[in-house]
């Protein structure tokens, strides 16, 4: 009963050894939580998962009906309980390491295990897993173009794939950046921007999600930067492409996109010591179901009517109950199981923002705060189960979901993107056709910070 492709004592037997394998070759074994997942084929497949030697504890725990309470979480792309760094902890290297890579793409009988372990897993939906490309190498210093010769600062973690950061503190106690930092973070912000809006142009009918992470890859690397997703926690992978049903933390490979098809590119660029994240949907080809059509216009309505709520004095916890009304009323849900995050020379830090509604004690927003909000929003269940890669996170039955992310810095008088669109940023249906705000979001309030 071990793997639900084994049908024999024999099989079992193979499943088992192959189990004791994994376990004494990775000395730091941890399984993520099962919550998620009724289905005996995704428990089995998750609880077998080789690269849950890494646990990457990027998901918080299922919020039971009616408690109130979140368990404990951890770092990763759509949810943190990261603590602040220490200025001044970042740390230079050359290239992603052969370690690195050699967890992300396991060799001999882990190999073997993981690849039988991936044919088995019931997928929810359309996806499925295709062929990665070797981890692509960050060098020193920019290589080309304006900024030629300019050193790439790297983040704690691009070495081993393990953020240096202390403690956690108070879920209340929340940073308020200098304006130093916020004028490296404006630059960061800026360059995540153009990096998106790039990859975005890229999208068609025919190019792989690997085509475009190398296209973030290398215009990462040409403003000086580094791309922040690439080895954090063993991310194999320098964007995240979320396509269709899959909810967040999807890992570029070599599927083509489709007609069709709905992508989300996540975007992260550690820029000088500081991160820079946003991400933004995009529609493939001509061709747009009326459902999913609706989704992206209700999940970009949502997040919008959140950004504006954002101002000094308001508590953390409200944002999500402004995301949840809105998405209910017109038969969508929100997934509870990964949230926002404060962010700077942290790529995850407090506060964690919720994109529902929630009572947790997650602090009062001050100028100076920087964080994002990103509420992912599905068509149907807002449930989700993990992938054998541990990474991609999938709607539980199949239907699609759409998600937008800015990073936010909190002024005097109100809110700006530092994500925010450019003049030279493409428009989409949904900015033309909001309810809530027609046009390019700006923000509400100055750029003054005391």
């Amino acid at each position: 009963m071990i793997l639900p492709f084994l049908h024999n004592d024999t099989g079992t037997a193979v499943a088992l050894f192959l189990l004791l394998v994994t376990t004494v070759s990775h000395s730091t074994l941890a399984f993520r939580p099962l919550s998620h997942s009724s289905s005996l084929h995704v428990r089995l497949g998750r609880f077998l998962s080789v690269p849950s030697a890494q646990f990457h504890p990027f998901v918080l725990h299922e919020k039971k009906a009616g408690d109130g309470k979140i368990g404990s979480g951890g770092t990763g792309f759509g949810a943190s309980s990261a603590p602040r760094v220490k200025k001044g902890t970042t740390k230079k290297s050359t290239v992603t390491t052969k370690k690195a890579r050699d967890r992300s793409k396991p060799k001999g009988l882990a190999g073997l295990f993981r690849e039988a372990q991936m044919n088995a897993f019931p997928y929810t939906g359309t996806m499925r897993p295709g062929k990665q490309s070797p981890t692509r190498v960050v060098p020193h210093s920019v290589t080309e173009g304006d900024l030629k010769g300019k050193e790439i600062i790297f983040p704690s973690y691009a070495k081993d794939g393990k953020p240096k950061n202390p403690a956690p503190g108070l879920p209340w106690v929340i940073e308020v950046k200098s304006n130093e930092e916020i004028e490296k973070m404006k630059a960061a912000g800026r360059a995540a921007r153009e990096v998106l809006d790039i990859a975005g142009r890229a999208v068609k009918v025919g190019i792989t999600t690997d085509g475009i992470d190398r296209i973030v890859h290398e215009e990462s690397i040409k403003r000086g930067a580094y791309p922040s997703p690439l080895n954090y926690h063993g991310f194999p992978k320098s964007c995240c492409t979320s396509v269709n049903e899959i909810i967040c933390h999807g890992i570029p490979d070599d599927r083509p996109l489709a007609n069709g098809d709905i992508v989300n590119i996540d975007i992260t660029v550690f820029l000088d010591g500081y991160h820079g994240d946003c991400s933004e949907m995009f529609v493939v080809g001509d061709i747009i179901d009326p459902n999913h059509r609706r989704l992206l216009q209700v999940t970009y309505d949502c997040w919008v009517e959140s950004l504006n709520f954002v101002r000094p004095g308001r508590a953390y916890k409200d944002i999500g109950g402004i995301i949840e009304d809105h998405v209910v009323k017109h038969g969508f849900s929100t997934v509870r199981n990964f949230c926002g995050h404060g962010i700077g020379s942290v790529f995850h830090t407090n506060p964690n923002i919720l994109h529902y509604k929630n009572s947790e004690p997650n602090g009062v927003m001050a100028p100076g705060h920087t964080f994002t909000i990103e509420p992912m929003i599905c068509e149907r269940s807002a449930r989700s189960v993990n992938w054998p890669d541990d990474w991609t996170a999938a709607t539980s039955d199949g239907g699609r979901t759409a998600q937008f992310e800015h990073t936010l810095l909190v002024t005097e008088d109100g809110v700006i993107p530092l994500t925010g669109k450019l003049p030279t940023s493409p428009v989409q249906f949904w900015e033309e056709e909001s309810t809530v705000q027609k046009g390019i979001w700006l923000g509400t309030g100055s750029s003054v910070v005391s």
